[in-house]
């Protein structure tokens, strides 16, 4: 029985393409881009070219006196840190963050918090938006930074970032987006947002694993985190990995070749996929589905079946998703996201996250939304004859 891996957002297999272009600069063995030798000086060229067209594809100014940084970081999760620690001021003040973030934003805040910062959470509509309403009677004169993500990574529900980051740029406050799960997914242009500073990682667009980067607006004022070295104008020190920056360039660079193909796609794919979940189960519900939402992402509650049980006989059936973010997994609270929209607790404790990928197919589709049919008819069968334990483990059953 074929796996289908349904969980792209909690990383997306390396493109083919970006394997190529890995071994490539493997083969070229370039030397430290910090050292002054002529090896030093052929690996600093293709970092910066790496860079430079990072910034281009993702929409930064890369060609002015007001070019926009591109800071490499390991991942989304320490771009986040960055942000909100590097983007704030020494003295502690008042951030904002919105309810349905990242646990790398939250436990970021949390640490401000911690620190001596007020942190205030702009709440989200039942359909998963964030109140843009709201904002103006949160901001304070000590407001020293906004973060709220672009595109949810539980729900895919997008937000109106650039909206927001008009009323924080009229306050004179700045405004970070995490873009982790929209970037190489749907269109996300920096400047055009009119944000401050925005997070992206590789592994979420076909990259490698282990690379990230932090964009962030000409003249915007950041402080390093780490210490110890002169790398990236000292605000992120540490030796940069030349081939995983070229291998986010290549995966950009897949992305941006066929952009509207892929992202006509994936939202075909998932509304196939959501059409065939209701024709077989009417009573499941898709949360966010009255949102714009990113094109690959699915958020479905199961009625009558627990999520944790319902994830481990998926995985048995050979259907591979989330209940979740994937770096809070293990836990069995209820998400902070269906929480903030107010989801009933039947509904939050069966949901579960399916999210597709450039090279998943339709037939794909189709023999997932059987099988994840399949298993959860099953489930609410047994667990009405009573074969399943309190913990929604199987008692008297065979497994799926």
């Amino acid at each position: 029985m074929k796996s289908l891996y349904f969980d792209h957002n909690a990383t997306t297999p390396i493109a083919p393409e970006v394997v190529d272009a890995l071994a490539e600069c493997h083969a070229a063995r370039f030397a430290n881009p910090a050292s002054a030798h002529r090896a030093g000086g052929r690996a600093r060229r293709a970092l910066d070219d790496a860079r430079e067209n990072i910034g281009r594809l993702l929409g930064a100014q890369v060609h002015s006196a007001a070019t926009d940084r591109v800071i490499f970081t390991s991942g989304g999760t320490e771009a986040n840190n960055l942000a909100l620690l590097g983007l704030v001021k020494e003295t502690p003040g008042h951030v904002i963050i919105s309810a349905i973030e990242h646990p790398s934003v939250v436990g970021t805040a949390e640490e401000l918090a911690r620190r001596g910062w007020q942190v205030d959470k702009l709440p989200v509509s039942v359909d998963g938006v964030v109140a843009v309403e709201v904002l103006p009677k949160l901001l304070r004169p000590d407001t020293q930074l906004v973060s709220v993500m672009l595109g949810n990574n539980e729900t895919g529900v997008l937000q109106p970032v650039a909206e927001l980051a008009k009323l924080c740029a009229a306050a004179g406050v700045s405004l970070h987006t995490d873009a982790v799960q929209a970037a190489g997914k749907s269109h996300v242009d920096f400047r055009a947002l009119g944000v401050s500073a925005m997070t992206v990682s590789a592994h979420k667009l076909g990259g490698p694993v282990g690379v990230g980067a932090l964009i962030v607006r000409h003249g915007t004022a950041i402080r390093p985190i780490m210490h110890g070295g002169a790398q990236q104008l000292e605000t992120r020190p540490g030796t940069e990995s030349v081939a995983l920056a070229v291998g986010l360039r290549a995966a950009l660079e897949v992305w941006d070749c066929d952009r509207d193909e892929i992202v006509a796609k994936l939202s075909a794919l998932r509304d196939r996929f959501e059409a065939q979940l209701r024709a077989g189960a009417p009573e499941i519900v898709i949360h966010g589905a009255n949102s714009p939402r990113l094109p690959h992402t699915s958020n479905v509650a199961f009625p009558g079946v627990e999520r944790e049980a319902l994830t481990m006989a998926l995985d048995l059936a050979g259907v591979e998703c989330s209940t979740g973010s994937a770096c809070a997994s293990g836990s069995t609270e209820p998400s902070p996201t269906l929480v903030a929209m107010g989801v009933p607790a039947s509904q939050l404790h069966s949901a579960l996250r399916f999210s597709f990928g450039r090279l998943t197919t339709t037939a794909e589709i189709d023999e997932g939304a059987s099988r994840i049919l399949r298993v959860y008819n099953d489930l609410r069968s047994r667990k009405s004859a009573g074969n399943l334990a309190p913990d929604g483990r199987y008692s008297a059953a065979k497994p799926v």
